[in-house]
């Protein structure tokens, strides 16, 4: 019987899903936009960076018929482009630049937006997350308060190597040079006391480190050029102390015009001591901290062990009211990066583990993971339990993935955190461990029995 021929030159073309799709490849100073072809003598334009070209670019999409836009997240060029076209009434999709890899071959402008039009029209692309702009505008300020922070710490590093170089060894006999003590005592160091023993009166009460110990660390050699950068660096110190000061008032601000979901009737419950004896933030500020977002949220978030005002203000600004875009805690936590992962092929497992994810979310949660290690709660007997069985990074992972599990049901439901949930659980595991050592018992030919009391 003869073989029927293949006609290898048919092209199986995809359904067309999004028939009114663009797609819009991103550069600093030329953006390049593809439509459909049956839309426009001319599908494919470049348009300028400008917000006039910018708005020209919008008008021309509409007059195409353009309903949903796809573009890559290339830095931060694309965030004037996607407020221009929400505000047009265009849905936007922002996608991850891993998921629009072009097939082999010649890379330009031009093919990066058809391909992305092409991906787009047959629904292939997924959304990247991205809260409201109420959120997006705290968010801003909190990563602008996180550079802030950074750059005041670089020159804490300057004063500390002016220091060095003057053999003054002040920085390694008190934890903190920018505490109430090592500040008084640089103030009188730069007004030109010379005097050790009356430098260490400055002493607070607090610090460990005698007086005579201090006193001792402030002999060394005082020269005029390692004076000035110290001058300089203390007063840029204290500026970046005021800006990040300025900052955290405006997003106190803008946190005052989110909407409430907290249940009014309801009272906040009582501060953890984590709140009341916050190291890196005032005790007032804390609380402050601590009721807008339970006012926010609805549930309190540092009733968490380990979760701190800190951290619920990373969760707030990152997330928002958005944790209803997530079906699951599992997607939620996929989406961070903390839930495993596997790669199969052929039925052969070819690889397991986490997928590397930037997320500011997962990095803070896997902080507060780690702040578990000491903690006498049901989550710390968790960490402690698979720092044993995997190792501390493993272990970091899997309590920063519990935190989320346990963050997005506080969230969905509003329900407060409960302790006793894991006492059901670590039941369990008691059960497994004594049914585990029945067994090695068994094996070695002895009867396990339980102790008599």
């Amino acid at each position: 019987m003869p073989r029927k021929r293949v006609n290898k030159s048919k092209k199986v073309a995809l359904p067309i899903l999004n028939p009114d799709a663009a797609g819009i490849d991103i550069g600093a100073t030329e953006i390049y936009v593809a439509v459909p072809a049956d839309r426009n003598p001319e599908p494919i334009r470049m348009f300028a960076t400008f917000t006039q070209d910018l708005s020209e670019l919008a008008d021309w999409l509409q007059q195409c018929r353009i309903r949903t836009v796809a573009m890559e997240s290339t830095g931060v060029y694309w965030i004037p482009l996607m407020q221009i076209l929400e505000t047009r009434g265009l849905e936007v999709y922002l996608v991850n630049a891993k998921h629009v890899k072009n097939v082999p071959g010649r890379r330009t402008d031009v093919s990066d937006c058809q391909w992305l039009q092409y991906l787009h029209a047959v629904g292939l692309l997924r959304a990247s997350f991205r809260p409201a702009q109420d959120i997006c505008a705290l968010r801003s300020l909190l990563r602008h308060r996180a550079s802030l922070v950074d750059m005041a710490s670089c020159h804490v590093q300057h004063m500390q190597k002016a220091l060095d170089q003057m053999n003054l060894q002040l920085h390694h006999v008190i934890s903190d040079i920018t505490g109430t003590t090592g500040l008084a005592i640089l103030d009188a160091i730069l007004d030109g006391n010379r005097d050790v023993h009356a430098l260490a009166t400055l002493r607070d009460p607090r610090i460990r480190a005698s007086h005579e110990t201090i006193a001792k660390s402030l002999v060394g050699d005082y020269r005029r050029e390692h004076l000035f950068t110290l001058r300089q660096s203390v007063a840029l110190y204290r500026e970046y102390q005021r800006q990040i000061t300025t900052c955290e008032q405006e997003m106190h601000l803008l946190m005052k015009d989110l909407e409430t979901k907290a249940d009014p009737t309801a009272t906040l419950p009582t501060a953890k001591d984590s709140v009341k004896k916050c190291k890196v933030m005032a005790p007032a500020r804390a609380m402050a901290l601590r009721e807008e977002a339970y006012r926010i949220f609805g549930v309190d978030l540092t009733a968490i062990p380990g979760i701190s005002v800190l951290h619920v203000q990373c969760i707030l600004a990152e997330l928002g009211h958005g944790i209803s875009k997530f079906n699951s805690s599992g997607a939620f936590s996929s989406w961070m990066g903390l839930c495993p992962d596997n790669d199969i092929s052929g039925g052969k497992v070819l690889w397991t583990g986490t997928r590397k994810v930037k997320n500011r979310i997962a990095v803070t949660l896997r902080m507060a993971a780690q702040s578990l290690q000491q903690s006498e709660s049901a989550l710390g007997v968790f960490y402690r339990r698979m720092r044993t069985r995997l190792g501390a990074p493993k272990a970091v992972t899997a309590a920063a993935h519990k935190l989320a599990r346990i963050i997005f049901h506080m969230l969905t439901t509003r329900e407060p955190y409960d302790e006793s949930v894991f006492a059901q659980a670590e039941q369990k595991n008691l059960q497994r461990m004594e049914h585990r050592l029945k067994i090695q018992a068994r094996a070695l030919g002895y009867t396990l029995l339980p102790a008599q009391p």
